[in-house]
């Protein structure tokens, strides 16, 4: 079972990208999704980059409502797939490499710091401030996230329960809930 903590960051994801806000998931927040993160990029309409990132967005989306064994996925759903998540590592890490080469835009098998402004700002469908966020997330300090770097953070995301895991931030800081804080 999820813990408060996973229930916020998994919450802040799929509020995201809720495009609707109707409370579920389906294939027209998917198609949403790709259509923010096609425009921060200023891909055309029907160029390779927006096939390129349908075709990611979309296998999420049929990866997701099989997981859930719904049309219309809500939060539970997702937790309930997040909870499986430990024990199907394999899954999360073939996930983590469409979502490598979705954000890699040039595909020189690095994610530079504004590669990973663009997939958050496109996930969050607004910009979104990040301030040092890229450098705890880029665990050898080079610069630059490898597709290792990539999968273990993505795994720490999804699969992971630790709130000072450099993973937690991958898709900006985690709102935690009041509850969590104390407040």
């Amino acid at each position: 079972m999820a813990s408060g903590f996973q229930r916020d960051k998994i919450t802040g994801v799929f509020t995201a990208m809720d495009h609707d806000h109707d409370g579920a998931l389906t294939e027209a927040d998917f198609d949403a999704l790709t259509d923010r993160w096609r425009e921060v990029r200023g891909a055309p309409v029907g160029s390779p980059d927006h096939h390129r990132l349908a075709t990611i967005m979309l296998g999420w989306w049929h990866t997701l409502r099989a997981a859930a064994g719904t049309d219309r996925v809500t939060v539970h759903d997702v937790l309930g797939v997040v909870d499986q998540l430990p024990s199907a590592l394999d899954a999360v890490t073939e996930t983590a490499n469409a979502m490598f080469d979705a954000v890699d835009e040039d595909h020189d098998g690095r994610i530079t710091p504004a590669e990973h402004q663009r997939l958050v700002d496109a996930w969050n469908g607004r910009p979104t401030p990040l301030g040092d966020v890229f450098r705890s997330l880029d665990t050898n300090g080079d610069g630059t996230l490898s597709r290792d770097e990539f999968t273990a953070l993505w795994t720490e995301f999804w699969a992971g329960d630790d709130p000072t895991a450099p993973g937690t931030l991958l898709f900006g800081p985690v709102r935690q809930s009041n509850a969590k804080r104390g407040v």
